[in-house]
Order: C-alpha cells, then structure tokens, then sequence
C-alpha cells in the first residue's frame, strides 16, 4: 500500500468549501485524510511531498469539451499524446467530442474510448455520444444504446442541429434518460462559409463573416424548445453578449440550462486573426472586444457554469492555408489553467471560482465523481503556483498538436506537478 503526504500546501477544493494552507494524505490511490498545517504525524514510509506555501494543491481538472485525434485523425493527435497534454496542463479527465471517424454513435466506441483513457494510466477519458448518426444532423442516433454504454452526454459537437424538428424530438427523447443535450451554437446558415466575425476587421481583411447574431438566433431557439420539451440543455463555448443574456434569463427563469466558454473567448479578441494568424481562426470565431467583455462579465456572476479548453488538435498542412480555408480550432490542454488564473490576477474572478469552473462545476455537469478532495475520492490532483512565469511557444508544448491561439502569450501561473489515482504523471523539474 502506497502513502503520500503532500505538505506546506494551499488546499482549494471548492466542491467542499476548502481553501486554506494544509496537509492531505493519500494512501492507495485514494484520498484519505486532510490535516490542518500544525498537525503532527507521518505514516512510517510515507512519500513526502513538500510546497513553499504558496503552492496550490486542488483537484485534477476536469475538462468537460476536448477533441482528439483517435480514431481515425491520428496523424492530428492520439489518446496517449492528447494525456500528455492534459496532465502537463493539470486536468486528468476529459470529456470527448464525438467527432472523430468513425464517430461515436455506436456503444462499442464509447467502451473503448473509456478504455484507451484508462489505458493510458494518466487521465480518464467520459466519451460524449453522438446525438445524430455520423453527427450528420439528420437521424437521431440510439441514444438508449449509447447512454447505456457510458455516454456522458449527447452532442455533434463542432456540428450545430439545424433542423427545428430535430433538435425538439433530441431533447425529448433524451429526456427520458436524464441525459443532456450539448449545442454548438451558431445557426448553420448564417455560418455556412464564413471564417471571421462579421464587422468592420473582416470587410477590411476581405474574409466571409458570421454575423454575432448566428448565435443568440440559434440559442433562443434551442431555449424556446427547452422549454416546450423540458429537456436538459447545454451550450458549448458561447462567446457573444447577446447570447449570455438569453442563457442568463432563462435560468432565471428555471429552465433546465447551462453553459460553457472556453479561454480564447475570455481572454483574445478579434483582433489577433489581423495578419490573417491561422492559429487564431476558430469555431465559433474570436469576437470583438465588447462580447469578450461580456464573456469575463458572465464568469464573474455565474451565468457561465465551467470552462473547457475547446482543444481542437491540427497539423501543420491544417493550419498551413490562406485564412478562409485553413481549419478551425486551437489546442488548450496544457494552456487551460494558466489562461484562466488570468483572469484571477485581473481581479476580475476569484481563485476559488476560478478552480471551481475548472473542477467539481463541469464534473457535476457531466455526472463525474471527479473534480473534488474529498475523503473516498480518487487522487487526481494538480499542484500549481499561481505566480510562476512563463511563456507559450508553439512547437514547445506537450502533446502532439501545436495550432495553440495563445502563441506567444506571458502568463503567470504554471502546473507544477499531476497525480493520477495516487501517481504521479507529470512534473516539472523544478517542482
């Protein structure tokens, strides 16, 4: 039986109202004590692990929106280079688009993503099911089935459902098994064919906008039938104002609703595509700088339920194009946490929240017993220092995809170490 005794730690576990310097032991993989810092004793043979204080000791993140290679894109990303990403970047659970090839639609795909994940002996992997067959958007896939087998939930993931009728019988249907309906939110007819937000930066550039708009359209919609249906409804990385303030009503008036926005869309704005910056062409794309206001503005008062990384893994030749028709997408595992802590040095979230849109808040989304340091759960664990230094560079980061957004950004805050049931599977040198 194994025993570790991390000390000299700040403990963050928002799912438990902890925050304070401390000590926590786990023995067998498994949490099993949390001590005040002054507590004395040491199990005889125990693997100490020491902070400076500062350091932050939370749970493992959980990223609730993540795309990866395999199967079928291997030549992208794979599971065992997507873990490596994710444990650099702190998050030992990862939610998993079903846009892969073959997609998942078939109960057989989610038992072995869940597999591979385990496998890997570094993070978990919660397949999403597909909502529709081949995420084509035209017959619904066997929900049933696919909920049976372990789906977390149900969506097409970078594919919005266009058709009304659709989406009313999806919601329905899913109903019926407690299961939530995630939505790209962006009409398809007014996206179709466009790569930069609509506005004065894209006529200047010459590329095809999306009108703003194809978003709260699509998202008033989708709430409109939320509320017909009583099905369970999540929006994936919104990012405009107008469409915060639908989803903000409408839990204030109880639909069953929640959200997502991922870091681009908090912390960049349109202007990074200006000279045509490929890393930097999205879905949905980067908007002006008064939606990513509203974006930081919807974290703060907790419109917005969880961040996830959007991680879109593209090689090279993807992102190697003119900007109208090169991929959409940026990686994010390993930059998740220190983007976010972002927003805490502005002043503008507190750590704590900040830790809790990383943690318990998606894992309870999607039904996980992850994100929490509480006595009986898994050791998945982040060791931080919310101060550290350092600089993004595309081509350095962990994991196989490099079309990383937030190439040469400064940020401070860096993981320092990760655990996964009691092991460690990543640490820095100077950690």
């Amino acid at each position: 039986m194994s025993t570790t005794v991390f000390e000299n730690v700040r403990l963050i576990d928002p799912a438990n109202g902890l925050d304070r310097p401390g000590r926590l032991l786990v023995r067998d993989g498994v949490i099993a004590g949390v001590d005040l810092p002054q507590a004395e004793g040491t199990p005889e043979g125990a693997a100490i692990v020491r902070g400076d204080g500062r350091m932050v000791l939370c749970p493992g993140l959980v990223d609730m929106r993540v795309t990866i290679g395999e199967p079928g894109f291997e030549y992208r990303e794979t599971v065992a280079s997507a873990a490596r990403a994710a444990v650099a970047g702190g998050i030992t659970t990862i939610a998993v688009l079903p846009n892969c090839l073959p997609t998942i639609d078939d109960p057989a795909l989610v038992r072995l993503l869940r597999t591979r994940g385990e496998e890997t002996g570094m993070i978990g992997i919660l397949p999403y099911g597909a909502l529709t067959r081949g995420c084509a958007g035209t017959e619904m896939a066997e929900i049933g089935l696919l909920n049976e087998a372990g789906a977390v939930a149900f969506t097409d993931g970078i594919r919005a459902i266009g058709d009304t009728r659709l989406m009313r019988q999806l919601l329905t249907y899913s109903r019926a098994f407690g299961a939530m309906v995630v939505q790209h939110p962006e009409d398809p007819s007014l996206a179709r064919g466009g790569c930069a937000t609509d506005g004065e930066l894209a006529t200047r550039l010459g590329l095809p906008g999306i009108a703003p708009a194809a978003e709260a359209i699509l998202i008033a919609r989708d709430l409109r039938l939320a509320r017909m249906t009583g099905g369970r409804l999540h929006f994936g990385h919104v990012s405009t104002a107008e469409g915060l303030d639908l989803i903000r009503q409408a839990k204030a008036d109880g639909l069953n609703v929640t959200c997502d926005t991922a870091p681009p869309y908090f912390d960049l704005n349109e202007t990074v595509i200006g000279d045509f910056r490929t890393y930097a062409k999205l879905s949905p794309p980067l908007r002006a700088e008064a939606d990513r206001r509203a974006v930081c503005a919807a974290l703060a008062d907790g419109t917005i339920d969880a961040i996830a990384s959007d991680h879109t893994p593209c090689d090279a030749d993807d992102k190697r194009q003119p900007f109208a028709v090169a991929a959409a997408g940026g990686t994010g595992l390993a930059t998740l946490l220190s983007v976010t802590l972002a927003q805490v040095h502005a002043g503008s979230l507190a750590l704590t929240d900040a830790i809790a849109l990383l943690t318990h808040r998606p894992a309870a989304l999607l039904r996980s017993k992850a994100g929490t340091l509480g006595v009986g759960a898994a050791a998945d664990l982040c060791l931080f220092d919310p101060e550290r230094a350092w600089k993004v560079e595309a081509g350095e980061l962990p994991g196989k995809a490099q079309n990383t957004p937030f190439d040469g950004r400064a940020l401070e805050g860096r993981v320092l170490a990760t655990w996964k049931a009691g092991r460690q599977v990543f640490g820095l040198d100077a950690a």
